[in-house]
């Protein structure tokens, strides 16, 4: 069967999975929204007036204000791009770290194998949220320093939480490696003479690339939940960088006053992973050979 072939069985089994496909279409519209929402609704979400202060939801202000008069609506905006662009970037290191990792594991085993996975092993034994507060906790002001509060915290973030969630990718690349490089057709490619480059970019990477896109769709939702995590916790982002943790955490002390404080950025923040995690299990199931 073709790569197009392949391509078209795959998407009908994931136009089947109505779940999958709902949460395609909400993940969608929330990236539009926050993509395209700040230019079209032009209100500033930095702008502070107290006149306005914990406002409820009006023409004026569709999701209220919060205790500085800010527009929430302007915020939840603005903030999606931040906590979606930590949970993208967050995931490509990830990604490319527990790729890189399962690959080389997998094709050159022996000891090679051994050591990289007793590696991950140990990555895995790490109480990852403790860790990560004190790394977010040494490193943060050094950050500031030389990239600036917001580019600093943003890099800290994504790069301390790619690099403690990789693990899960790696084994499950390595055990992809593992089964394929017996397969007759890589056999074939070796006794022909094909470099070993050749052999896992050509032969056995693009064959085990499922799991590695589903673990990518799940990655998201894990990072972006950690980043909400960690600026619940007030150690994230600056106080005037609007991510939806964040927002959270500004507005607990106001929630049976002005509930909507918390209301919106919590949904937002339950619909964006619900709606990842949708999509992931449609892939799988799509990408599945087992599944046909």
């Amino acid at each position: 069967m073709t790569t197009d072939g392949k391509q078209n069985r795959a998407w009908g089994r994931f136009k089947r999975d109505r779940m999958a496909l709902l949460g395609a279409v909400t993940l969608f519209v929330l990236l539009i929204a926050v993509l395209v929402g700040p230019f079209v609704y032009g209100v500033s979400y930095s702008e502070i007036d107290f006149s306005q202060s914990l406002s409820s939801l009006s023409l004026q202000h569709p999701l209220g204000t919060n205790d500085l008069g800010q527009d929430q609506l302007a915020r939840l905006l603005w903030g999606g791009r931040i906590s979606m662009a930590v949970g993208v970037t967050a995931m490509l290191v990830s990604i490319s770290i527990g790729t890189l990792v399962g690959m080389v594991a997998g094709f050159c085993g022996g000891l090679v194998d051994n050591l990289l996975m007793r590696l991950t092993d140990l990555f895995l034994s790490l109480p990852q949220l403790p860790l990560l507060l004190l790394i977010i906790y040494l490193f943060r002001d050094p950050m500031r320093q030389v990239a600036g509060p917001e580019l600093g915290i943003f890099m800290l973030i994504i790069f301390v939480v790619g690099g403690l969630t990789w693990m899960s990718t790696a084994r499950l690349v390595r055990a992809g490696f593992l089964a394929t490089k017996e397969q007759n057709f890589v056999q074939a490619a070796k006794s022909l003479g094909a470099r070993p480059s050749r052999i896992v970019w050509r032969h056995i990477l693009p064959n085990v690339i499922g799991p590695v896109i589903v673990a990518a769709t799940l990655g998201v939702g894990n990072a972006i939940i950690t980043e909400s995590t960690l600026s619940f916790l007030g150690i994230g982002f600056p106080p005037d960088v609007p991510t939806w943790g964040r927002m959270l955490f500004d507005g607990q002390n106001y929630i049976a006053d002005a509930p909507h404080l918390v209301i919106f950025p919590g949904l937002a923040i339950f619909l964006t992973v619900l709606s990842v995690n949708y999509v992931g299990d449609g892939l799988r199931d799509a990408l599945d050979v087992r599944s046909r």
